[in-house]
């Protein structure tokens, strides 16, 4: 057997090969390009690499260009966490300096004494790729906005509270059409004193609004008059300024999350698993291909329920050292995974009367906080999830919950 170990840069990467008994068969110093690529299948094919039989790659990234170039085919290419790496470090020198043709071949022996114990990259159609780039871009979107309308609203709250009590009957306001428009028209409280409720309606139009205009121009109006202390004159300008430049980037992250999702929409109904993964409650569109961005659709990523559970930090984790141990929940997992597993618990009892009775029966018979309950049921429907998908199974709620649902009735 032939090892490939790659230490990862920007602009060049350096490659070392070992074979079983670890001796260093060649090393290479190519460049991040196409002919540095072509060095490198070249020397792989030079040590025996084939279609049939490609040596495994050891890198400590899952992502990019040469990623791309090395998983074509039936290569195995292993991501080694630059953590793990730099403990595997310690074996080959303790002077703790680092260098890249070293940190090279340190790879090259993690696969050669410890392939065992890493997971190859998975191997994910091309579908779900692009359904894993659009999920995590919009997720990521959604996150910068909301960061953003923190920050406005925290600014408001310095000289523009009327704004706030203007949008607290929407639900975040500061992100919807209309209060981006609002403040767009009147960026400081002197100015929105002064709209009138013909130019309050012409805002509510060009944002889109189409029911409930006069009354809502009408409310609006009380509360941008109402009685409110006020910065000086030229303060509460410059922070009007401000404002406005938050503002543009609020209305870029909105559009940006917008556009997002609607390329979710047309994207994700296309894969074959989409239709069991929207068939569980509690999982639209949206959330449903973060769940699928996260877990692939190689079916033999892992090799049974549990695996996943721990991989989405869902199970937890009993720790045990001579007469004690402890049970507590998992720090180490796919936050993403986890944090669209929260929200997936948090709306299935909507939807599910057997999810509803478990999450009762977690708060009201076990005790457990309304996180840990959450938790739970998250670790429960995806052991259902991977089961679905294994058989291509659509959801079933007597299947899932027979006796919870019986006793809820």
């Amino acid at each position: 057997m032939i090892y490939c170990g790659i230490d990862w840069a920007e602009r060049t990467h350096d490659v070392a090969l070992v074979n079983d008994s670890g001796e260093l068969l060649a090393k290479r110093h190519i460049t991040d390009d196409a002919a540095g690529y072509k060095i490198l299948l070249d020397l792989l094919a030079e040590y025996g690499d084939t279609e049939d039989d490609p040596i495994p790659v050891a890198i400590e990234t899952s992502r990019g260009l040469l990623v791309a170039v090395l998983r074509q085919g039936k290569r195995k290419v292993f991501a080694i966490n630059p953590m793990a790496a730099a403990r595997y470090r310690d074996r080959h020198s303790v002077s703790r300096k680092k260098s890249d043709p070293g940190d090279a071949l340190v790879l090259a022996n993690v696969l050669r004494t410890d392939m065992h114990a890493h997971r190859p990259l998975p191997d994910d159609s091309d579908l779900a790729r692009a359904i894993a780039v659009l999920a995590r871009a919009q997720q990521d979107a959604t996150w910068n906005r909301q960061q953003i309308a923190n920050q406005l609203r925290s600014l408001l709250r310095e000289y523009y509270p009327a704004a706030l009590d203007a949008f607290s009957t929407w639900q975040n306001g500061l992100c919807r059409p209309e209060g981006r428009e609002l403040l767009r028209l009147a960026p400081t409280p002197a100015k929105a004193a002064r709209l009138t409720r013909t130019q309050i309606q012409a805002a509510l139009k060009r944002a889109g609004r189409q029911r409930g205009i006069a009354d809502e121009a009408a409310r609006l109006r009380e509360a941008f008059r109402a009685d409110w202390a006020h910065q000086s004159p030229l303060v509460e300008d410059a922070l009007g300024k401000q404002m406005l430049a938050l503002l543009g980037q609020l209305e870029a992250a909105c559009t940006a999350a917008d556009d997002l999702a609607k390329a979710v929409e047309e994207t994700f109904p296309q894969h074959p698993d989409a239709e069991v993964i929207l068939s569980f409650p509690g999982l639209g569109v949206q959330l449903g291909a973060r769940v699928l961005a996260e877990i692939g659709d190689d079916h033999a990523r892992f090799a049974d329920a549990r695996g996943l559970k721990a991989y989405a930090g869902a199970s937890p984790i009993t720790r045990a050292s001579g007469k004690k141990s402890s049970i507590t929940r998992r720090r180490i997992k796919n936050d993403r995974l986890n944090h669209a597993g929260y929200l997936w618990a948090f709306a299935a009892p909507n939807g599910s009367p057997g999810a509803k009775a478990h999450y009762r029966r977690r708060r009201d018979e076990h005790g457990d906080w309304h996180a840990s309950a959450l938790r739970n049921l998250f670790n429960r429907m995806l052991g259902q999830l991977y089961h679905c998908l294994q058989g291509h199974e659509l959801f079933d709620e007597m299947t899932a919950f027979p006796t919870r649902l019986a006793a809820a009735a």
